[in-house]
């Protein structure tokens, strides 16, 4: 069986899919709680940086030792493929994390997890106007405007009289799922040249030094690893690995839309682990609703059936 028939197979995408989306939504709880136990204050921006640096340097460097064993080739065939990837790293890895881990630092992990939701209406939307095969209709358009309600829903306060909005927080990690989704297109154009397991430590790697890089040069630091602290990390790095790599190989053989429809479990992991882990509360109506508007409406937007390879 070769690679895209496999990864084409509904069992094998609900499989990954969940996989990696259960994996992505224990990230909001394990980076609040990596803040509390490295000491990391919530305007420390360097500090943020070298946290998020050393977890997908070492994602990155576990996912090419992988491929390295597993006989893949880590060389580039060209200067331009080098470029690609650098740019992917800098876009989906560094960028993106930057906005992602300063809004996580000043919204809390449920409405977080919600409002990360949002980069599956910016993927669907691009796609409108990057592939032929999927075109927004009006049940997609349907389901966008139910999702964003959702968002609009969890910024409200209990009595509905003021809109908490915080640009710092909510903003930053809506920024932070529109890059995501416009690098993560970009880098399905890209996978279909370069093996999605090297592609993808590759991308973790760059992105995750120049978050060193740029942490170091600001003045960051980060207090001693405890083994707490260690543990932390390391379970970090896989899920970022586990996650990304699985993310990439099911973009390549599968339509967007196809894949986006498990983004449902993000916000819902992310909600029901941060209740868990962090205390905090999913049981205020605002967060239920928005929650159930979210999924409902990527539910909408990718519910057409959908087979074979993206165009």
């Amino acid at each position: 069986m070769s690679s895209a028939s496999f990864f084409t197979r509904r069992s094998v995408v609900f499989t990954f899919a969940t996989l990696a989306c259960l994996l992505w939504g224990s990230a909001y709880p394990s980076i609040k709680s990596g803040y509390a136990l490295l000491h990391i204050a919530s305007s420390d921006i360097p500090a943020k940086m070298l946290f998020a640096g050393w977890r997908f340097l070492f994602a990155g460097l576990l996912l090419l030792v992988f491929a390295f064993i597993g006989g893949r080739s880590l060389r580039f065939r060209s200067i331009r493929e080098l470029g690609e990837i650098c740019l992917l790293g800098l876009t989906q890895t560094s960028l993106q994390y930057v906005f992602f881990y300063i809004g996580l630092a000043f919204t809390t992990g449920v409405k977080g997890s919600i409002m990360n939701a949002t980069g599956t209406f910016f993927s669907v939307l691009l796609a409108h106007f990057i592939y032929h095969n999927d075109k927004l209709s009006v049940s997609r358009i349907t389901g966008c405007l139910i999702g964003f309600a959702g968002v609009m829903v969890v910024n409200f306060d209990r009595e509905l009289l003021d809109f908490q909005f915080n640009l710092a927080g909510d903003g930053c990690v809506i920024l932070a799922a529109f890059i995501l989704s416009v690098a993560s297109i970009y880098g399905k154009k890209i996978s279909q040249h370069i093996d999605s397991v090297v592609l993808t430590g590759y991308q973790l790697g760059i992105g995750g030094g120049a978050l060193l890089i740029g942490g170091w040069l600001s003045g960051g630091e980060l207090e001693s690893f405890s083994p707490a602290a260690l543990a932390l990390m390391a379970y970090m790095v896989l899920l970022s690995s586990v996650a990304f790599a699985l993310w990439t190989i099911l973009l390549k053989y599968n339509r967007v839309g196809m894949v986006t429809v498990f983004n449902f479990l993000i916000p819902v992991s992310g909600v029901a682990l941060s209740a868990l882990f962090l205390g905090e509360s999913i049981m205020e109506w605002k967060n239920l609703v928005a929650l159930v508007l979210v999924c409902v409406g990527i539910w909408q937007v990718t519910r057409e059936p959908a087979s074979g390879k993206q165009a």
